[in-house]
């Protein structure tokens, strides 16, 4: 926050001195977008580079190493860091869209949000919402924020962006879904593709039928991890 507030007063002192000399078309609007675009750019790359070697650290050594388990602090030290950074952002610029800052800037605004707690994400969702409604936010990654959400106060999922290993079988499923037979629909208006098509990047089979027969104990799944 602190370099953030000498940032500005960099600027304020920057636009001032150009006003004296009798530019009055000077803005420091510009700068200060460029400024936001590199802290935001180094901001995504700090968020997926520690996720790509928890990623593969994970695959060498299980979920149940030691190593893992360090890591995964380091990472939740990342992410402190940065959502401290994107809060102070959006709470002085409010998301910026990818006309302002360029797309990975844009998208680095989601993904501190989506890895934050769940109280900053509710906060913040309203702001997403505008934002994706004017062009602002991708109403994917809006998706995505909205059942990552609804999963963890304990409801179901709108769009079954949110994928599970079970704790028994450790197959992968579609953690609970609103009216699975209509999910199609609700993805369309987000510009995501069907289901069928999302879970098998996970090699899942997508069987609205079959889910549904096995969605009470997904339920209980839920409910279970809600209370620990």
């Amino acid at each position: 926050m602190k370099k953030y507030f000498f940032l500005s007063m960099v600027l304020v002192a920057f636009s001032i001195s150009a006003q004296t000399k009798g530019d009055n078309n000077t803005s420091q609007t510009p700068i200060l977008e460029s400024v936001l675009k590199t802290e935001l750019e180094q901001i995504y790359n700090d968020d997926q580079e520690i996720r790509a070697q928890y990623r593969e650290l994970q695959k060498k050594v299980g979920f149940d190493s030691p190593a893992l388990y360090e890591l995964g602090i380091k990472m939740d030290h990342v992410d402190s860091i940065n959502t401290i950074k994107v809060i102070n952002i959006l709470d002085n610029e409010g998301w910026l869209g990818k006309s302002q800052v360029g797309s990975k800037a844009n998208e680095a605004l989601f993904l501190v949000i989506q890895h934050a707690s769940l109280e900053i994400q509710k906060k913040y969702l309203p702001m997403m919402r505008e934002a994706a409604t004017n062009g602002n936010a991708s109403l994917a990654s809006l998706a995505l924020l909205e059942d990552r959400i609804a999963l963890r106060e304990g409801k179901h999922q709108i769009y079954g962006s949110q994928i599970s290993s079970h704790p028994t079988t450790k197959e992968l499923y579609v953690l609970p879904l609103l009216d699975p037979d209509n999910v199609d629909k609700r993805r369309a208006t987000m510009g995501l593709g069907p289901l069928k098509e999302y879970v098998a990047n996970w090699k899942i089979e997508w069987n609205a039928e079959e889910y549904k027969k096995q969605l009470p104990e997904y339920e209980q799944i839920l409910k279970e991890r809600k209370q620990k």
